[in-house]
């Protein structure tokens, strides 16, 4: 029986086992349940060995080509970034209130959300009340709770809320990987929903949200199989960490992610606030279990697969970390995801660039594969850099002949200083005197994202599917709900939607 058929069943063990390995059941060659493939890993240790003989043999023409390498790819990733950014975000589908407000509610499509939450029961009231102030006809509307069934505490404070339709609690029944794309998994073999989308349990997502994206994919084709959402901080200005990655995510979700759809490129989704048609996202084989970043692979897949995601001007706000070491947990995840994504797709280079073609192979490499690697060997460049100034070694001269020199100056002048600026335009936008004087200390942010990707390394061949817990609920400034959704009449007269989660009966999933 197929897997989506056998899932669709519904029986308890169906369920677990595709929310495991639906997809490496139906595409093994894209899961990363397999870490590397037989070609990589003898592509790894050819190259490993042919830099040791290198070395031995020959090692200034092999330092040259390492250093020619490595300039070549610096160059080749800040070129595409800079191309990117200066696009300046292009591409979004915004609406006005009128616009909006002009939607027939009775025709709307159905909508599920998923929230899975693992030990965070002090961040659930906070989460009910902003999702509770979603505007979207409540008969067309669930919002699921996915919470381990063995995680007690959060389970008890969620069942103690005493939640009505449209809440519902799901429970997850303890299996191995113990991550939330399983979860999701899980959840959605029990939907029915035209569109299902997700927030983190710490999101304060726009109340008009899910209404600007149902018009997103009117106003669209049906090749555009998911809208992703701007995502930023409720914390941008609390301490210098928060300032940084609150320009960060700026620049990644108002530049970087528009500008990838304009010009077609696979785009590594948002961790939240990504609005996909069920039907599709079935037909791909859902999340991977095993890729620490679910999302960022979903959005490669479903490019190959031939479908588009379009970018929707419409902002959640979530919790930036605050704490350095919780930070590196956070990151180090993601790049570990990075690495997996890329090394799942790149296991068939030919096909990917059939796939996505050949301007979006080069920008699947250099965005997805790059971000991680190159803040990888971002040590290495930095240390080359202190020697010379400190010790000025006679090997590096050797290494840098004039063409590789004044290749590698050029870069490291000329595009980091367009690259710094334009991250400080971004920061400057976010119009806190805080955040613009963070972004002028951005380098030691870049040192803290090199330390992030060796630990991400290490996880990647020692622990890859271990999905490194993100603590929410930290912040000293948590925003109160939104009550934009008081509203008691909605467009064409449709009475009391907007805040029917008041009324209804409790029902959870057993378990």
């Amino acid at each position: 029986m197929h897997p989506v058929s056998a899932a669709t069943e519904n029986t308890e063990d169906s369920r677990l086992e595709w929310s495991m390995n639906g997809l490496h059941s139906i595409q093994p060659k894209l899961s990363a349940r397999r870490r590397f493939s037989v070609a990589q890993v003898c592509s790894m240790v050819v190259a490993a060995v042919g830099m040791v003989i290198g070395f031995v043999l020959l090692p200034v023409a092999t330092g040259t080509l390492l250093m020619s390498l490595m300039i070549g790819a610096y160059l080749l990733a800040l070129g595409m970034r800079l191309e990117l950014m200066a696009r300046g975000g292009e591409g979004r589908h915004s609406f006005t209130d009128a616009e909006l407000g002009a939607m027939d509610w009775e025709t709307l499509p159905s909508y599920t959300i998923l929230v899975p939450a693992y030990k965070e029961p002090e961040v659930l009231q906070s989460l009910v009340q902003h999702l509770d102030a979603l505007e979207y006809p409540r008969d067309r509307l669930e919002i699921l709770l996915l919470l381990e069934q063995d995680d007690h505490e959060t389970v008890a404070a969620a069942l103690a809320m005493g939640l009505m339709k449209p809440f519902r609690v799901v429970l997850i029944p303890p299996s191995e990987p113990r991550t939330k794309p399983k979860a999701l998994n899980y959840a959605i073999v029990d939907t029915t929903s035209d569109l299902i989308t997700i927030y983190d349990a710490e999101d304060r997502p726009d109340p008009l949200q899910l209404l600007k994206v149902v018009a997103t994919f009117a106003a669209c084709g049906e090749e555009v199989a998911c809208v992703q959402c701007e995502l930023g901080y409720f914390n941008a200005d609390e301490n210098i960490i928060t300032r940084w990655f609150a320009t960060e995510y700026r620049t990644w979700f108002s530049r970087f992610l528009p500008s990838l759809s304009q010009v077609d490129a696979p785009i590594p989704l948002g961790g939240t606030s990504n609005h996909i048609r069920r039907d599709v996202l079935m037909g791909v084989g859902a999340w991977d279990p095993y890729n620490v970043t679910e999302d960022a692979d979903l959005g490669v897949r479903l490019r190959r697969q031939g479908y588009r995601v379009a970018v929707a001007d419409s902002v959640t706000l979530e919790e930036a970390n605050t704490d350095f070491v919780n930070w590196i947990k956070q990151r180090s995840r993601w790049y570990k995801g990075y690495l997996q994504t890329w090394l799942v797709h790149m296991r068939s280079p030919r096909s990917l660039l059939r796939d996505v073609g050949f301007g979006g192979f080069v920008r699947f490499n250099l965005f997805v594969g790059g971000t991680p690697l190159l803040a990888l060997l971002n040590p290495i460049s930095w240390t080359l850099l202190v020697l010379w100034f400190v010790l000025q070694p006679q090997f590096i001269v050797d290494i840098m002949p004039w063409p590789v020199y004044y290749t590698g100056l050029f870069g490291w002048i000329v595009g980091n200083s367009l690259f710094y600026y334009l991250n400080l335009t971004v920061a400057y936008e976010l119009r806190l005197r805080g955040v613009i004087k963070a972004a002028l200390l951005l380098p030691l942010y870049w040192v803290m994202m090199s330390i992030a990707a060796v630990k991400a390394a290490v996880q990647l061949i020692f622990n890859p599917s271990y999905w490194e817990k993100t603590h929410h609920g930290l912040s000293r400034q948590q925003p109160a709900a939104e009550t934009s959704g008081d509203c008691e009449q909605g467009p064409d007269g449709a009475n009391d939607v907007t805040r029917q989660g008041a009324s209804g009966e409790v029902v959870h999933a057993p378990g």
